[in-house]
This record gives structure tokens, sequence and C-alpha cells, in this order.
């Protein structure tokens, strides 16, 4: 540790001292347990987190959603066995047995399964408890929660406020003020410190201090005011927090009932979510933010570790806070040291301010919970640029905030999940393709030139970013160019080779003169014209014979044998379409997976020698010598021995292809193995390849006798 960093720590570890206290006390009250709890799950989470943190800027504790989550197993749990468990032992039950999921899902190593609910998923999620949790503290804040169940759903509780807005009672004037004067305090700081950048960093620190000023203010205000009133049995005419326990009143270890445990099991899952996706996805944007990279494992681990140890002081469940993370992060945190700082400030409060705490107005906590619940509260211009940028997952958004704030929590965070998984199943089942042209591209007056190839306009139904008044030439006649979007797998596999048939029926014409087949041979669901009548319009007369077809790999990371079956199958279906066999070009194979599988479906090798010397063989500048051809097909060339002449008359094929950095190395080797010639490294040799098939094609190559299932042995 090197103590420059110590100002740093202690500055940021203080200022969220102070916004943790105040914090963690209504944030218990959110999940339905005294304040102290809060307090006890805010000492352990900053303190044990930071011996195990991978990142410096992510405070632990208490959190809204957290609360909620557990203010629902509670109740959850008393409805089906009244009084059979105190709600701090549930409470604490819960986190121990979620922060060992989470624990063990960190050990095995399997943290990246989060990385399957999109941020759209859960910003919608964190938006929907947001309104739900400043909809149930809104009557609080009048002084009507007693009227009527503010558990229930959030448009429930916000009619039922509505309805009974002439019943507020004298807390409205404490939480009314204490709410504007928290919004006034974070717009004034934030206004004047874009406008006065001098005092920029005070105004922060002014801003951040808002939730103690304001919480000092009220309690004096609360204890002036309700002091004086005390009635005969005790009551007082505002709400206030009453006797908070001094120091550490529930320690020891968590009893372990199995009933327990079987009334919540049902409520571990969603528990679990919250608790690991809410951290990972703080820790994650304020890693970018500042230039570092978290384990996800690794904070997994941290977050098991911190609950389970938490049980054993009675701590709820706690999980990353947002708010409080933003503050220490612009605080000037430098190490996760400054954790025990925080840790260290409430257990001052714990020990020296709980007599205070008495007169803590419950309407003030309540504004608390809901200027700190706003800023989970996605703003318009995030969810706009989630409609530019992907409209489906604006729609997960909207149905995540809707079905959080109509029906639960729960029913919202799986709402989040299947729609992220749908949305990613969908695209990978229903990929787009794109059928290729070439373009010739020029830089201003300069007379080189090179080749691209873009989407034909117009092929397949797909659109295109390309210029729409650019001319894309077609490939040769007979030769199709398409490239998948996706990896070409079960789920897609019928679609893409679908799209390949359809296309290619679309522009070529069969090669079988249908006029002459008798109408007994046709199948039952080919109507067919009748003998004797033309079969071809002069439209589709016009058209070429296919004869080859490029497949750009670029976008494909995996095959299946489901994916190679079916290319095996549009093989068979486009060679009778043409009467005659068809090469299939691959390029951009950088998997060795995806070659061993097209290998296996007989893909990329030439069965003929007049086929394999229309190949030109591609060769590269290689490091050191190599065999003349080893057992991969590669071909090695030790230049230094041979001569100009000598080349030529013996590699001709070599030398038409050399590359034209070959004279920076003494030896030289093809790019791709000669067993394989159909698989090209770059799409535009793969055409050219393709190309010179279709024009050597003319002489009618003999059929070629090919199996139609991946089982076969193609070696041969």
């Amino acid at each position: 540790y090197n103590f420059g960093w110590l100002s740093g720590d202690l500055i940021a570890g203080l200022t969220v001292g102070m916004i943790l206290i105040p914090q963690s006390m209504s944030y218990a009250k959110i999940a339905t347990l005294p304040p102290e709890y809060g307090l006890y799950s805010s000492f352990v989470g900053v303190f044990i987190y930071c011996f195990f943190a991978t990142t410096k800027d992510v405070s632990i504790g208490p959190v809204a959603v957290m609360s909620l989550e557990v203010a629902h197993v509670i109740k959850h749990v008393n409805d089906k066995h009244p009084g059979q468990w105190p709600a701090p032992q549930i409470a604490t039950t819960l986190g121990l047995f979620c922060g060992f999921i989470v624990l063990g899902i960190g050990l095995l190593r399997i943290g990246w399964l989060v990385e399957f609910i999109s941020a759209p998923a859960v910003a919608g999620f964190m938006t929907g408890s947001a309104i739900t949790i400043a909809s149930q503290q809104v009557p609080g804040l009048l002084g009507v929660a007693s009227r009527f169940d503010t558990r229930a759903a959030a448009y429930k509780v916000i009619i039922n406020t509505l309805k009974n807005l002439p019943h507020c009672t004298k807390d409205a004037a404490f939480g009314l003020v204490g709410l504007a004067a928290l919004l006034f305090i974070s717009w004034a700081t934030k206004f004047y410190g874009r406008k006065y950048p001098r005092v920029q960093r005070a105004l922060f620190f002014a801003g951040t201090a808002r939730y103690a000023f304001v919480i000092i203010i009220l309690t004096l205000a609360s204890y002036l005011y309700a002091h004086p009133r005390k009635d005969k049995k005790g009551n007082y005419p505002i709400s206030i927090l009453k006797t908070v326990p001094r120091g550490f009143k529930h320690t020891g270890a968590p009893p372990i009932d199995r009933e327990l445990l079987s009334a919540m099991a049902s409520d571990f899952p969603v528990a679990t979510i919250i608790m690991l996706l809410e951290h990972i996805a703080i820790g994650k944007s304020f890693g970018r933010l500042n230039g570092y990279k978290i384990d996800p494992n690794q904070e997994l681990v941290a977050i098991g570790v911190t609950n389970g140890i938490g049980s054993l002081f009675s701590a709820y469940a706690a999980t990353g806070s947002f708010s409080r993370t933003a503050v220490k992060s612009k605080s000037g945190v430098r190490t996760p040291l400054a954790g025990v700082v925080t840790g260290a400030t409430v257990v001052l409060a714990l020990y020296a301010l709980t007599g205070a705490f008495f007169w803590i107005p419950n309407a003030g906590l309540s504004a608390i919970i809901i200027a700190a619940v706003s800023d989970l509260v996605a703003p318009p211009r995030v969810v706009y640029n989630f409609w530019r940028i992907s409209p489906l997952e604006c729609i997960i958004w909207w149905a995540a905030v809707l079905v959080t704030v109509f029906s639960s929590i729960e029913n919202g965070i799986y709402t989040s999940i299947c729609a992220s998984a749908a949305l990613l199943i969908i695209r990978i089942a229903r990929p787009k393709g794109h059928f290729l042209g070439r373009v010739v591209l020029r830089q201003g007056e300069e007379k080189d030139y090179r080749e691209v190839f873009v989407p034909i306009p117009g092929a397949n139904g797909n659109n295109s970013n390309v210029n729409p008044h650019i001319k894309v030439d077609p490939p040769a006649p007979g030769v199709v160019i398409y490239r998948p979007e996706e990896s070409v797998l079960y789920p897609n596999s019928s679609l893409v080779t679908d799209a390949l048939v359809d296309y290619v029926k679309k522009v070529t014409k069969t090669g079988r003169d249908l006029s002459n087949i008798s109408l007994a041979d046709r199948p039952w669901n080919d109507p067919g014209p009748r003998s004797g009548k033309l079969v071809l319009s002069p439209e589709d007369a016009a058209k070429p014979i296919l004869r080859s077809v490029v497949l750009d790999f670029t976008a494909v990371s995996s095959v299946d044998t489901t994916s190679v079956q079916a290319l095996i199958d549009v093989r068979g279906e486009l060679e009778r379409y043409a009467s005659h066999p068809i090469t299939f070009h691959f390029c951009h194979i950088l998997n060795p997976w995806i070659r061993r599988g097209l290998v296996a479906g007989g893909f990329g090798i030439a069965f003929d020698e007049k086929a394999r010397a229309r190949i030109p063989v591609e060769i590269a500048p290689v490091v050191g010598p190599g065999d003349n051809d080893n057992a991969d097909g590669f071909l090695y060339r030790d230049t230094r021995e041979e001569t100009k002449a000598d080349e030529e008359s013996r590699h001709p094929e070599i030398q038409q292809s050399r590359s034209a950095a070959s004279s920076a190395t003494d030896f030289e080797g093809t790019i791709v193995s000669l067993h394989t010639p159909y698989f090209h490294y770059d799409l535009s040799s793969a055409v050219k390849a393709a190309e010179r098939d279709a024009l050597a094609a003319g002489n009618s190559p003999s059929p070629l006798k090919r199996s139609t299932s991946i089982d076969k042995d193609f070696s041969d």
C-alpha cells in the first residue's frame, strides 16, 4: 500500500459513510426490518468486501432493490407460516444461502452466465423496481401508510395514495420538505458545478453530504416539535424511528431451520440473480469508466464471502450500490481500503449516535429512499438510444418496466431474463445473409484499383448500407456468392440453406430439358408444362446454369453436424437442379473445427486432378525452412537454392500467385493446405477460383459419385 493513496481513500470512505448511515436505515425500512439491521449489513459489506474485491469503486451494502426482495420473501414466508420465524431470521437466512450460491458460481468460474441478460433488460428491471420502491414510500412520506397495503403492486399503491391524499398527516411536512431539499441540493450542486468549474469539486462534496445534512435538520426539527408533545400513552404527533440498539446486539451464528429453507426455496433464484446481476453490472460499468478490468468470478466470490460472514452479524443480503459507488468513484478513491474507513464510520455511528437516531422522522427516511432510487430510473435519452440501436431491446426495456410496475419485481426479473433469451434465440435461429457482387474502388485520380464485394441490391430482400446508386456487378455467370451473418448451426441451418437454394433458382436456370420428361416421371408436387411445350420463357432461357458457389464464412464462428448435413443436402439439390457437379468454395475459415467439419462433409477436397489443377496455389513468406510437403498438406520452398528460371520451369502455377512480399524471406509456403484447395484465405481468391471453374465447366466434367450423408467416408 502506498501512503500517497491514503488521502483519497480517507475522503472517499468518509463521504460514502455519511451517505450510507441514513440510507442503510432507510433500506432496512424497505425490507420491513428494524433499522439496526441495515447498519449491520452496511458495516459487514464495506469492511469484508474490500479484502476480496477486484474493483476499487464498488460500495457493498444494503440496496433498495435487494431490500424490496427481502421484504417480499419475509411476507411470502409469513403468509405460509404465520409468526413461526421472526423477520430478521428470515432475512439473515436468505442472505446466507444466496451468498453460498453466488460463492459457488464464482468458484466454478461460471459468472459468464450473467452475460445472457442484456443491458436494456437490466435497465428496465431497475427502472421498474425504482418506480415500485418510490411508490411504496410516498404513503410514508405523506403519513397515510397505515390506511392501505403499501406492499401491493405499484399501480395499486399509486391509486390508493391518490385516494387518501385528503388524509395526509403532519408527517407530510417533514417528508415533503426533506424530499424537496434533497432534490434541490442535488440539482443546484450539479448546475453550479457546471457553471463554475473552479468550485465543482467542493460543490460535489456538498451534494453528496445532502443526505446527512437533511437528516440532521429533520431530526433536530423532529426533536423540537415532538419531544414536548408526547401524550400519556407515550406516543408522539409524528412517526419517528424510536429506539435503535447501541452496538452489535444480535451477533452470532444464524440458526438453520430446514423448514424455513423449504419455505423460501422458491425465492432463492430471484434473490440470487438480483444480488449478482446488479453488482456485476455496476462493477463493469465503473471499471470501463476508470480504465481497469474486473474479474467477474472473483467479484462473485467476494459477494458470497461478504454475505456469508455477514450472517454472523445478523446482516441481511447486501450487494453493490449504484449511487454510493458513483459517489465513491467521484470522491477520488484510490484503493478498496476505503471500505475500511466507511466501515469504521458505521461502527462509530452504532456506538455513538444511536441516541440521536431515536428522533429521526420516518417521513424523512422515505424522502431519502425516494431521492436515492431516482438515480436508478433510466433517463429518456437512454431509452431513446435503446430505440436507435435496437428497437427490439427497447421493447424488452418497456416490458420489464411494465411487468415490474403492474405485477411484481419477481415477474419483472423473469420477464427480463426470458425476453433476453428469446431475442438471442431469435437472432441465432433467424439470421440474415447477403448475396454479394463486385465493386471496383479507386482513390481519386489514381490508376490503381481494388475489388470489394458488397450485397447485391434487392437480392434476398436484404437492405444494405452501400450507396444505392453505386453499380454492383454480379459475379461471373454461373457463380453465386453468399455470406451468412451468423454461425451456421442447427437452429438456423434450414433457413440459411433455403435462402441459398431459392436465390440460385431465381438467378439461374435448370440444366435439364423438362419438356422431354414424361408426366409420369415428374414428382407429384411438380405440375410442370405438358410434353412438347416450351419449359423456359425467353427471360429464363437467358439465365446461366449454376457452376460454382462461394460461401464467405467471415461471420461464421462454428458449425455443427446438422448444418454440415444441410450443406450436403443443398449440394445434392443444386447438382440435381443444374444436372452436373457444383464446386463449393469457402473463404475466411479461421476456426480449425469448421474446417474439420466441412472436410468430414466432403467439402474443400478436390476429387479429380483436373479440378485440382485449375485452382492456383497461394503462397506467402514463412519463418524458417520446412519439409517439402508435410502431413497437413503445406508445401514449402527454399528459394536460396532455386534460380528464377528454375522456378518458372518447375512451378509455373506457384510463380503466378507468388506473394509480392515473398522477397523479404528465403522461404515460402502455401497459406492453406494443398489437401483442401477449395478453402481460401480471402474472398477475392475464392471468387477467382470459382469463376475459373465456371469457365472450365464448358467441357462438361463427368458426374461425381458423392455421398448424401455426413456419416460416409469422404477420404477417397
